[in-house]
């Protein structure tokens, strides 16, 4: 079946529902093999489901680790299906209670046109708070990580130094404005001049050290007089490296992610560092925590209402990294891999529907 739109004229629905699935594992880096995109008939929904057609779809770090075997937090996607993915969705038909064409839902659809629902896990847009990509950002899945993982497990007081990596990233950001607010020093490492530009002069973190640079460690030191009393991990590798011996005592570090051991197919070479680094939990009494974002679903109401507020005063800034064309999430996922996006990744899959409103 094909939708008809009351559109205006310059765009059509998609006739064929483009999906792009899981055509092997990786070994290390994903490649475009990895892919495959095909077209199927659009889905028919049946009763107590939704027909959503997919306006935005988000590219996230977590993806490389489903499409890896084995048992982890989330099971992985097996060969031939949908890669999976969040996304702010249309209803395009609806047999669910609540839902009416027109109304705009996250959803975790996947990489494709459309998807059906019966409404489990999904939950309307609200157009008010912000742009409906933010959903998927700010004020979606990253904000909430960030949000969660520095206020329950970082806990700032006023005058502590916050080291946040991957400061331009969705999280890092957000993570070192909401320090910020809260009265912390706040000192970013990205990779590149023009992000460390962007994190200190429109962020405003303190300082923003570009990890690319040789002796990150010594510039770390110079950047933290007063050691780190919260870093705020999600990428590992010569970061964590550079952070620990910089760690103060009682220092806690919320661990969301390990974007640098994401593609890795080995353990590192190199001496065996664990003995150094147990070493330092136990003598500086630190605290490591790892979390996923799902662990604080409960607080996403609260999130939502400090988050938005934020926003609106402006008191908290975002940035997204837009592509046009579902058929190009594949070379975006392995560029995000590799830090080559500016902002929160999102891939505009179909136009917004207000774009699509004559003037």
């Amino acid at each position: 079946m094909s939708p008809q739109s009351n559109d205006p004229a310059g765009w059509q629905p998609p006739a064929k529902n483009r999906r792009i699935l899981l055509a092997s594992r990786p070994s290390g880096e994903p490649s475009p093999e990895n892919f495959r995109l095909v077209e199927t008939e659009i889905p028919e929904p049946g009763p107590g489901q939704m027909l959503l057609r997919t306006i935005y779809l988000s590219l996230d770090p977590y993806m490389r680790g489903r499409m890896n075997a084995g048992p982890s937090y989330a099971s992985p996607v097996e060969i031939g299906e949908v890669m999976v993915g969040q996304s702010v969705s249309e209803v395009v038909e609806s047999d669910v209670p609540d839902y009416h064409p027109g109304d705009l839902v996250l959803a975790a659809s996947g990489w494709q046109d459309y998807s059906l629902s019966d409404g489990a896990g999904t939950q309307k847009v609200d157009r008010s708070l912000g742009p409906i990509s933010s959903a998927l950002g700010l004020l979606g899945m990253p904000g909430l990580t960030a949000y969660a993982g520095l206020l329950n497990i970082g806990k700032p007081r006023p005058g502590e130094t916050v080291v946040v990596a991957a400061a331009a990233g969705a999280v890092g950001s957000v993570v070192g404005q909401l320090a910020k607010i809260k009265g912390c020093r706040v000192v970013g490492i990205a990779g590149g001049q023009q992000k460390c530009r962007y994190v200190r002069d429109e962020l405003g973190f303190d300082a923003c050290l570009d990890h690319h640079q040789p002796e990150l460690a010594e510039r770390l030191k110079t950047a933290c007089p007063n050691g780190i009393d919260i870093y705020f991990e999600n990428v590992g590798g010569p970061i964590l490296d550079a952070v620990l011996p910089l760690l103060n005592n009682f220092a806690r570090i919320p661990v969301c992610g390990l974007i640098a051991h994401y593609n890795a197919s080995e353990p590192p070479p190199g001496p065996d560092r664990v003995p150094l680094f147990m070493r330092a939990i136990l003598t500086k009494r630190l605290t490591f925590r790892g979390f996923i974002v799902f662990d604080y679903a409960s607080q996403y109401p609260e999130f939502i209402t400090d988050m938005s507020g934020w926003l609106s005063e402006g008191r908290i800034k975002y940035r997204e990294d837009v592509t046009d064309g579902l058929e190009n999430a594949p070379r975006e996922l392995i560029g995000l891999l590799k830090g080559k996006n500016f902002g929160k990744k999102v891939i505009r899959v179909n136009p917004d529907p207000q774009e699509r409103q004559p003037v």
